[in-house]
């Protein structure tokens, strides 16, 4: 296994990852919904919710970086 296999198996984990942790986000009733004043304006935030960004946030930053790695064709 090279480097670059192994750069590859992260990127793919890192975008499946993206996506279960975007979809597990709560909505929060923004968007057309809030024309209608459908939309809470005050809304608790909860640890489990924060984490939740957190996580999201590292792994999309995880993932831009090893794409762009992973085009530049850096590693050889």
């Amino acid at each position: 296994m090279t480097i670059v296999q192994l750069f590859e198996i992260l990127w793919t984990l890192s975008a499946l990852l993206l996506i279960v942790l975007v979809l597990l986000h709560s909505p929060k009733g923004d968007g057309l919904g809030g024309i209608g004043g459908q939309a809470q304006l005050f809304t608790s935030t909860k640890s489990a919710e924060t984490t939740l960004n957190r996580v999201t946030w590292t792994l999309s930053i995880l993932f831009v970086s090893l794409t762009v790695v992973l085009s530049a064709g850096w590693l050889g």
